[in-house]
Order: structure tokens, then C-alpha cells, then sequence
């Protein structure tokens, strides 16, 4: 492809420097030139100059798309670990770009009065455990309940649903918001879409038919000269995700629990050289697994299947080994999974299981695929129509342990191996045994970062309180990494707990020497079978009290990191006991003060 000076509006030196850069591209990046000079071009609006044999006349104007006020868009997120909010800014974004006016916010920030002024509303929402909203969408999720929530319907909505199918009430908060907003009368622009946790391919899709509604029959706005002017070509970068995983070295591997321990933690150390990864304190890594092999090959014995058959998981043709051992999850039983499995047997034991809600949920705690196996079949089925029912092997996220400024090219996880007994069977957690008994120096895992904007540390001269048992205790070693790197002013308290303190003081020797060296101001540890009677970390809060409310009141920043149907509901419990009595307060006013924290992102959880 080449240029002629007598057929185009450039004059040669223009066409002999155009010519060299053509003929070092590809057909790839010849296409998005293309692309990207046409879209500029009308942005712009330029006045091109005209060509008339040697001469230039007088410019000529493009014609301009009469602007008029675009669509006005609120998309609200739901999100407790941030994959809702990346969503919603990565679409937002791509709105802006089509010229809508965007606004994008969580819906602890959103002003519900603000409600009756909406014109379009797009809300993503995950769910966090049992079908309860995330920390930062209880209020909003309450309002749009109750009696004040107004009339919407000179409003046009979506909903995009996030969840795990693995939990009974699957995606139910994105279920909740889409019932609220129509039952106060708003007008359902596409139909509501539930992704459990490969997400990616329906989320764009729920987009893109989002996208193609809003479009139509809208006149949007050009971007400004100066925005279109502004544009500059951007060098790609590797984005690592779930479907392109950053293959991290570990450089080191601990148990950090004595000998006689009944627990086994494991720290792990893994290389980010040359990723281009980033992340603060408070982020998660996700860690994308692999299926015990063992448990891989008990499961194709136990169904008569060939290992070496070829199978199809989505656009991958693989053996079924594995396919079993890299791609399907097979250890959680969730009950879409064995809705699908049922319709291969007529069983009655198994059909009659899926219609008792409790009974259901007391079978499939601890249980795997080999279990339904055993128990319901036979089954008419052959290896691809069982890997149909199968869905992909979700990672496993940890909280990330380390300070990146401390640990530049490193990032540091904090693991607690999982192992039980159920009906004779030895049953291991996917990723944390396969850490701790499978992978040594030196082997790779595949990862990505997960980013928590609802879990940051605020600034340096603010006082932060630190309640983490156990494994919990993972991202405040990050935040204390990180402020002593900062020289940060601000008090900081710990409140650990485990065990034992000869055998599982996680950290000890590092905790000890921040409390010497004045990083961290407190630190108050409880373990809970040193005596007869068991103290948790609550009861240190208690004892505590008046001292922990003055922090309080003096704007500290409370921070919660663990299991949440016990230790998290117990310290939730507790704050608001303190509260109430160190501040002569009601429970109904204690409550509302630990809810007014939450909303001001005083009182931030990361609990699973």
C-alpha cells in the first residue's frame, strides 16, 4: 500500500514518511488505524484543507451531528470485593465514549432522594453469603424496601447480577434490585442476567444489549477539540485475569504454625518481576487452582469413563483427565450442578434431596462429586454430557499479606490448609493443599490481582483499629507494612487471635518488633485453648472498651478480616455492646452509630 502525492492531500515529504510507517504495520494494526483516524476525525470536527493542484484553497468543514443533551446514566454497584465495581467503571467508561453523561457511584455514596431525578439506572450487584447485599449496599437494598422509596417511573433500568451458584440464594441481591425497581414501577430495559463466577462472557453480552438500547434513537454529544485532541495512542498492556492468569514463581513457602499445631498456615511468597502487576493493601489475590490428581482419577474409576477420552470445554478439546484436573470444578456440590446430574438418573433418593431445601443443604456441606457418584446412579451419560454439567474451577481468592512498597516485585499470601473428615473420607480444600502439599520453590501458580476498593487504609495521620483472628490477620500485615514504609503518624491497634500462643502466634517475631518499634501503637492477642475457659478476640474488645470508643470518637477506622457467620457476627455484636454502654446509648442507637460508620467507610470488612 502506497500513497500518491497527485491523489492525496498530503505533499511528499508527508507521503514518504506515511509510506515507511505503512509498511511496517500489520493488517491488525493497519485496521485500527484506520479505525482510530476516522473516529478522531469526526470528533474533531476538523476543517480540512482542500487540494486543488499545488494550491490549498479556502478549508472546508465537516459536517456536525446537531448535539443535543445525551441520555443522562446512573449506574450504581453492589460490591464487597470489588469485581461489581470494576464492572460498573470499565462500562461506564465505554458510555463516556459514546458521548452519554455517566455517573458512576456505590450505593453507600448514592443519595437516595437523588432517585426521583434519574433518567436511565444500571445497577450491578454481587451477593455476599447467604443472598445478603454487600456491606456497601445494605442501606440503599433497605430504602428501596421501605416506605419512602418513591414512584420511578418516569425511570428505564437494568440489572446485572453477580453471585456463586455454590450458595443456596444465588445472585439474590441483583434478584432483590430488579424486583424493588419494578415494583416501583421503573421500566425494565433488558432483562436481568445472573453470572456466577465465570462472568465475563454474559456481563459483556448484558452490555452490549444495554448498550444497543440506550443507542437507540439517541443523539449523543461529540467530544469536545480539546478532549479529541487530547486522545493519544496508547502501547497495550497485558492485562492479567481469569482467562489470562500471571504465572508467579514462588520464591518462598512456610508453615508458620509449631510443631503439635492442629493447624498448618502457609506463607507464601511469589514473584511479580516483569508482570506490570499492582495492588494495595486490602487487595486480594486470586489464585486459579488445580483438582487433587488422586481425587481426579477415584472420580473417572467411580464413573467407568476412559481418562484419555477427548472432550470439549467450551472452545478447549482436551482429554478428560484433564479437563477434570484443570477446568471443571468438582469438589463443591451446588444445586444447579445437581439439577443437571439429575436429569442422567431416575433416582428418586436424589430427586427428592433437590426439593428439601434443608436437607439439600446438610448433604452437599463436605460432599464432592464422587459422593453423588456413589450414591445416585447409575446414570445414562457419556464423559462430554458429564462435563456439560460441570462448571468451570473458580479461584480462590486470599487476601494479599504484603506491602507492594515494601515488597516492590513480591506478593505475599497468608493460607490456611483445609482439611475434614465426611463419612470416612479424608476431604482436602482445592488450592490451599494443593499450596501446602504440591508445590514447592521454584514451581508457578497461576494468579491475578482482585482489587478492594471497600478495604483501604485511610490516611496516615488517621487511627485504625485491626481485628483479624487467625488467617484474618493477612491484609493488616500489608497495612502495617505499609505505613511503616510511609512513615505514617497515625495510632494503629491489632486484635489477633488463635489456638494456641506457643504453636500458632502467626507473625510474632515481625508484631513484636512494630510494637517495640512504635509501628504498631497496641496489639492485644487471645488464645482460645490456653485455659479452660475460650477467649476470642471479642472478649479483648471488651476488656478494652473504653479505650477502643475513645479511638472512636477520636475518628478511628475499624477494620474487620474473617469468617464471617462466627467471628465477624460475634465482633459486630461486640462493637455495638461498647457502644452502647461506653456511649450511654440505646442498642437501636448504637446500631444506627455503627451503620453511620459503615457509610463512612469507618467500619470496612473483609469477611468471607
Amino acid at each position: 500500500m502506497k500513497l500518491e502525492v497527485n491523489n492525496s492531500p498530503f505533499n511528499e515529504e508527508q507521503v514518504t514518511k506515511l509510506n515507511e510507517v505503512l509498511a511496517s504495520l500489520t493488517s491488525q494494526q493497519k485496521i485500527w488505524l484506520t479505525g482510530y483516524l476516522s473516529a478522531t476525525a469526526a470528533l474533531e470536527a476538523i476543517q480540512v484543507p482542500v487540494q486543488t493542484g499545488q494550491n490549498v484553497s479556502a478549508p472546508v468543514a465537516l459536517p456536525v451531528q446537531e448535539a443535543t443533551k445525551p441520555k443522562n446514566i446512573t449506574i450504581l454497584f453492589a460490591s464487597q470485593t470489588g469485581i461489581a465495581q470494576g464492572l460498573a467503571k470499565k462500562y461506564g467508561e465505554q458510555l463516556k465514549e459514546l458521548g452519554f453523561e455517566v455517573n458512576v457511584s456505590s450505593m453507600s455514596d448514592f443519595k437516595t432522594n437523588n432517585l426521583k431525578k434519574l433518567d436511565h439506572l444500571l445497577v450491578i450487584a454481587s451477593t455476599h453469603g447467604e443472598g445478603e447485599p454487600p456491606d456497601n449496599a445494605i442501606s440503599f437494598h433497605s430504602f428501596l424496601q421501605g416506605k419512602r422509596a418513591p414512584k420511578l417511573n418516569h425511570v428505564k433500568f437494568a440489572v446485572l447480577s453477580l453471585g456463586d451458584s455454590s450458595y443456596e440464594f444465588f445472585c439474590q441481591t441483583g434478584k432483590d434490585f430488579d424486583a424493588f425497581l419494578e415494583k416501583l414501577g421503573a421500566e425494565r430495559i433488558v432483562d436481568r442476567v445472573d453470572c456466577d463466577l465465570d462472568f465475563d462472557e454474559p456481563a459483556s453480552k448484558w452490555f452490549e444489549s444495554v448498550k444497543e438500547k440506550l443507542q437507540q434513537g439517541a443523539v449523543v454529544q461529540s467530544l469536545s477539540e480539546k478532549e479529541a485532541a487530547s486522545t493519544v495512542l496508547s502501547v497495550p498492556t497485558t492485562e492479567y485475569s481469569r482467562k489470562n492468569p500471571f504465572h508467579a514463581e514462588i520464591l518462598e513457602k512456610i508453615n508458620l504454625n509449631g510443631q503439635g499445631s492442629n493447624k498448618e498456615t502457609i506463607h507464601l511468597e511469589l514473584s511479580l518481576e516483569e508482570s506490570g502487576l499492582t495492588y494495595e493493601p486490602g487487595d486480594s489475590l486470586a489464585i486459579i487452582p488445580t483438582n487433587n490428581e488422586k481425587l481426579v482419577s477415584a472420580l473417572i474409576t467411580s464413573l467407568g469413563f476412559d481418562p484419555k477420552k477427548q472432550v470439549k470445554v467450551g472452545d478447549e478439546t482436551v482429554t478428560l483427565e484433564s479437563a477434570l484436573i484443570n477446568l471443571l470444578e468438582i469438589t463443591v456440590l451446588s444445586k444447579p450442578v445437581l439439577e443437571k446430574i439429575a436429569q442422567y438418573t431416575s433416582n428418586e433418593e436424589l430427586q427428592q434431596l433437590l426439593s428439601d431445601r434443608e436437607k439439600f443443604k446438610e448433604y452437599s456441606y463436605g460432599r464432592d462429586l464422587i459422593d453423588v457418584v456413589e450414591t445416585f446412579g447409575p446414570f445414562n451419560w457419556d464423559a462430554q454430557q458429564f462435563v456439560d454439567t460441570l462448571r468451570k474451577i473458580p479461584a480462590r481468592q486470599y487476601s494479599i499479606s504484603s506491602s507492594q512498597t515494601a515488597y516492590p516485585d513480591e506478593v505475599h499470601l497468608t493460607i490456611g490448609a483445609v482439611r475434614y473428615e465426611v463419612d470416612g473420607r479424608e476431604r482436602l480444600g482445592v488450592c490451599s493443599t494443593q499450596v501446602a502439599d504440591q508445590l514447592e520453590v521454584g514451581d508457578k501458580v497461576r494468579v491475578y490481582v482482585q482489587h478492594s476498593p471497600n478495604f483501604k487504609l485511610p490516611s496516615d495521620e488517621t487511627p485504625i483499629i485491626m481485628i483479624g483472628p487467625g488467617t484474618g490477620i493477612a491484609p493488616f500485615r500489608s497495612f502495617i507494612q505499609e505505613r511503616e514504609e510511609r512513615g505514617a503518624e497515625g495510632k494503629s491497634w491489632l486484635f489477633f487471635g488463635d489456638q494456641h500462643f506457643v504453636t500458632d502466634f502467626l507473625y510474632q517475631t515481625e508484631l513484636q518488633r512494630w510494637v517495640k518499634d512504635g509501628v504498631l501503637t497496641k496489639l492485644n492477642v487471645a488464645f482460645s485453648r490456653d485455659q479452660e475457659e475460650k477467649v476470642y478476640v471479642q472478649h479483648k474488645m471488651l476488656a478494652h472498651a473504653k479505650e477502643l470508643y475513645s479511638w472512636l470518637q477520636e475518628g478511628a477506622v475499624v477494620y474487620v478480616c474473617g469468617d464471617k457467620d462466627h467471628m465477624a457476627k460475634d465482633v459486630h455484636e461486640t462493637l455495638i455492646n461498647i457502644i452502647a454502654e461506653q456511649g450511654n446509648q440505646t442498642k437501636e442507637q448504637a446500631e444506627e452509630y455503627l451503620a453511620n460508620l459503615q457509610k463512612e467507610k469507618r467500619y470496612q470488612r473483609d469477611v468471607y
